[in-house]
């Protein structure tokens, strides 16, 4: 049986990838490719258009089932390549039944089975063994988002805002940890905003402290992308108390400058994610961060670029993912006045730049110290702030490991102490 993913974007479709392989095995599919797109830039659906083309004439026979964002909010666009056999939406893509249909349903009359994303109102549990072997494993708290930033076309491919119940996410957590699994992530597409659509007062940060408290035996807890200014109390109360959760955060932060956050249409200013990070860092001294910023944005000045430059040494940001600005159409932004895409690319560049100067003096700050670092695979594993080690070690090991020195990639260790 050959069943394939190929898998663009965030780590949300990393998760949903793996979910959909099983799904297909279960179904007793075979010699297909199921290719979970993004949506984010038009550089990723070129992308995603690319490597089907490839994946089809490197193997002619392969049923290729194209899903995700992109095949979500242009169903016909990917349903009109030869190389495609099936378009399925983000709704229909994690339900079992959708690919108990498919054994020879792919390539008939319709080549399209995407519903309104808007209509889907739960997000249900999906339970993962493990992804990164037996070190890590995702857990998805939450899917959908009901903001409008006049940039995004994602809540358009992902519905609203749904939360996976509290039960289930730790129930499955539980399952992870009593097999070994020794770090969960948290991942969603918009995971602070988690638990208002379930009974309770629930939220993140209650979610957080559930898992902590009914589950001790799980090493390592880390969060995915979060928007700080949607950050709670009980949230804030975890990254003081529980060592457990790991000191690393990545921000949605998008821009550090005023006007263009406005035109953005985010709900927090530069001075906002400022606080954050100092009140983050007072409860936490260990604490690092990475955030996503956009260069180029429409309107975007010299003068603006330069606070998004400033707000990264502000915020002394140790991990930046970087994006050039992409127009998507049907978004507010896409009819802005735009910036030259040469300029935002050399702005994109810069910020990158200096992402990496601010990751190799972190770096740099750590040797002599010693780290808890979870081994990911055979040699190389992921300090608590989430940068990577060579140190000698097994996959799943929880290892006491003293910095000894760094490279392009990261930080190099020696081994001390095996505390799991």
């Amino acid at each position: 049986m050959s069943i394939e993913t190929l898998t663009f974007g965030c780590r949300l479709n990393a998760f949903e990838s793996e979910v959909m392989k099983d799904h297909a095995g279960s179904a007793g599919l075979d010699n297909i490719l199921i290719v979970n797109s993004c949506a984010v830039t038009q550089e990723a659906v070129r992308q995603t258009r690319q490597a089907i083309r490839k994946a089809r004439r490197e193997n002619p026979d392969v049923k290729i089932v194209v899903t995700g964002c992109a095949a979500q909010t242009d169903a016909e666009s990917f349903a009109e390549m030869g190389e495609v056999d099936l378009v399925v939406g983000n709704g229909e893509k994690m339900k079992r039944e959708t690919y108990e249909g498919l054994k020879f349903g792919i390539g008939g009359n319709s080549k399209i089975l995407v519903d309104d994303i808007m209509s889907v109102k739960e997000t249900a549990g999906h339970l993962i063994e493990g992804m990164d072997g037996r070190a890590r494993a995702f857990v998805q708290v939450q899917n959908g988002c009901d903001h409008r930033c006049t940039f995004c076309i994602i809540p358009y491919g992902r519905g609203p805002s749904r939360s996976v119940p509290m039960g289930v996410v730790v129930d499955q957590i539980k399952k992870l940890a009593d097999n070994g699994i020794g770090e969960v992530v948290l991942t969603g597409v918009d995971i602070t905003s988690y638990g208002p659509d379930l009974p309770g007062n629930l939220s993140l940060g209650a979610l957080t402290q559930a898992i902590l408290k009914h589950v001790p035996q799980l090493p390592r807890l880390r969060i995915s992308s979060i928007d700080s200014i949607e950050a709670d109390e009980a949230l804030m109360e975890a990254i003081k108390s529980e060592h457990r959760l790991m000191p690393h955060l990545h921000l949605s932060l998008q821009s550090g400058d005023n006007m263009i956050l406005k035109r953005m249409k985010r709900r927090h200013l530069r001075e906002d994610t400022i606080q954050f990070v100092n009140d983050a860092k007072a409860m936490r001294p260990d604490m690092v961060f990475g955030a996503d910023i956009i260069a180029g944005f429409p309107t975007e000045t010299d003068e603006m670029f330069a606070n998004s430059m400033a707000i990264v040494k502000e915020c002394d940001l140790t991990y930046l993912h970087v994006f050039p600005y992409s127009p998507r159409p049907g978004t507010p932004a896409a009819k802005m006045p735009q910036v030259d895409k040469k300029v935002a690319k050399d702005r994109a560049a810069k910020l990158r730049a200096l992402g990496e100067q601010q990751f190799d003096a972190f770096c740099a700050s750590q040797i002599g110290d010693t780290k808890s670092v979870l081994i990911e695979r055979d040699n190389v594993g992921r300090t608590e702030q989430f940068v990577p080690i060579k140190v000698e070690g097994a996959p799943g090991e929880i290892l006491d490991v003293k910095v000894t020195g760094q490279d392009q990639h990261g930080l190099i260790g020696e081994k001390q102490l095996a505390v799991a």
